[in-house]
Formats: C-alpha cells, structure tokens, sequence
C-alpha cells in the first residue's frame, strides 16, 4: 500500500514551523523540509522533529516545492506551507485513504486510492477568527497527489499543480494561519504583488492607466459585497479592504516594470 510523504518548503518560518509539524506528523510517513537558506530557528526545529531537511535557494514557489517532491521518497505527496495546518477531520479521511489508524497498524494491501489527486478546502484563519466569506469561505486547492501523474507549474506566485488523471475532493479542511498581523499582511501583499507583477511582465501581459484606477473600487464592492465579506465583521472589511490593495497594486507595478528600459 502506498505511503505518503509530506513535504514544505520554508523559509525564516520559526513561528509557524512546530504547529505545521504537529498537525501532519499524524499521517506523514516522512516528513520532507527544503529550506530556502532561513536565518532563524526553522531548520532546527525541523530536524529536532526528524524532518529530512534540504537546502536550497529560492527562485520561485512552483520551481521550489517541485524540487522538494522530488526529494520525497513516496510517490504519494502531501504539499502543505509552513504556516497551515490539518484540521482533525482531515488527518482521519487522509489515515482511512491510507487505509491506518495509527503507525503501529498494519495497511490493507488490496485496498486502492481511487484518485490520483485530490481537492482540499481551505479555511482562512484571519484576525482571530475562520472567514467564511470574502472569497475565501469556499476555497479548494490540489495538494495531495501522485508524483507520477503530476507535478507543480513553474510560475513565479500562485502556483499550482497540474495532474493527468481523475481527481477527487476532501472534506477536512486545511487551516491557513497566512498572517500575523496588518503589517505582516501589508509585507506579503508588498511581496507577492513584486512576484506576480515579474510574471506579468515575462509573459507580455500590460495593464492600462485606467484600469489602475478602476481596480481598487471594483475590487473591493466584490469582495466585500458581491462575495459578502461584510458577513465576517470587522476582519472581513479589513481583508475585503487589503485584498483589493493587492488587486489594485499588482496591476500598477506591472505597469512601472514595464515602463523600465
């Protein structure tokens, strides 16, 4: 029966690191940590855990958590960030899949895992609370999967995975513990909209002036109205309100890139 290998990529996570650890050691035969050359405690605590860990310098989310797939040495992988978590409900359908209910019980051998990946929801935990709205409240992303039949794209930010084959879908969640704190949302946001902008840039997309201006407000009715952000009280307005920034600034830092000789 297959076993499944979780792999993470981090980089400087030494506050998230332990929980993220925690919550997959339930259901991880092996535990693959590439670290992007960190400062902090983060490699550390990894290896105190017994992660196998590995380094490498960073040159793009897709291109990074590809190498460390590669190194698993399962074919079975569960991708999962630093600062996310397993819900309880997800371990025990990610242990029946696998078909254990602790390390020390043997696997059914003629049972079969009846897809080659599979959908998780995600729940953002934002400001102390779950957001159930904003745009956030129904998310799924494809994070547990069979290496032979996929593999990350190669893109600067947003990557994904790109599977031939039938997939299925979860119902535990994964809990995503994406920021601090405003200045820490504001440090990402300045961050990744770099990331995505360098995206646009290398595959020819251009923005005009206009559309700068009519971003932010179109964006934010949408989050915080159309998608019913205004249901998640102040946190709700606060991620309606940064979401839209990101939106708005990703538009204008392509159009200063390409503006650049």
């Amino acid at each position: 029966m297959p076993k499944l290998s979780v792999v993470i990529i981090t980089h400087n996570e030494e506050q998230n690191i332990l929980r993220c650890l925690e919550s997959v050691q339930p259901v991880a035969d092996e535990i693959v940590v590439v670290d992007s050359i960190s400062a902090d405690r983060t490699t550390q605590i990894c290896r105190e855990f017994g992660c196998k860990v590995f380094f490498r310098e960073f040159d793009g989310y897709g291109l990074q958590k590809q190498f460390a797939v590669d190194q698993a040495s399962s074919d079975w992988v569960l991708s999962i960030d630093a600062d996310e978590v397993l819900s309880e409900e997800l371990q025990q359908e990610i242990k029946l899949m696998f078909h254990y209910t602790s390390k020390s019980e043997i696997r059914n051998p003629k049972s079969e895992i009846p897809h080659c990946a599979f959908h998780i929801p995600f729940s953002l935990h934002y400001m102390g609370r779950i957001l159930k709205h904003g745009g956030v409240g129904n998310e799924v992303h494809l994070r547990l999967f069979n290496r032979i039949n996929g593999r990350f794209t190669n893109v600067p930010v947003h990557e994904g995975v790109e599977v031939q084959g039938p997939v299925g879908i979860l119902k535990g969640r994964i809990i995503h513990y994406s920021y601090r704190d405003i200045s820490h949302h504001l440090e990402k946001i300045n961050l990744y909209t770099s990331q995505a902008a360098e995206g646009y840039r290398k595959s020819g997309k251009s923005f005009s002036k206009l559309w700068v201006a009519l971003k932010f407000p179109s964006s934010f009715i949408s989050f915080y109205f159309i998608k019913l952000g205004l249901l998640d009280g102040y946190p709700g307005f606060i991620w309606s309100f940064l979401a839209a920034v990101y939106s708005t600034l990703k538009v204008a830092k392509t159009i200063e890139i390409n503006q650049k000789p």
